[in-house]
């Protein structure tokens, strides 16, 4: 579960209104999440962070392919006959 600073949440309406100011708070705190029926909704980060987001997700994704295949490592030897 990801933990979220209520200091950087805004609401849809708020962020449409008043985007500048979402802007700037993305400018010095990294990241805004934009609540819409007051849950969470989107994640507004800053665009250089874009890459080391996408990193992390492609390394999970490395760690549970891993992960499967040792779990099932006899069914794909049986498969790769």
């Amino acid at each position: 579960m990801m933990m979220v600073d209520t200091n950087l949440m805004v609401s849809i309406t708020e962020a449409n209104q008043n985007f500048s100011r979402v802007a700037r708070m993305v400018d010095e705190r990294g990241t805004v999440v934009i609540m819409k029926n007051n849950a969470p909704r989107y994640l507004l980060i800053d665009f250089s962070q874009a890459d080391s987001m996408q990193a992390v997700s492609d390394e999970d994704v490395m760690n549970i392919s891993a992960r499967l295949i040792n779990k099932n490592r006899q069914a794909y030897e049986e498969l790769a006959k």
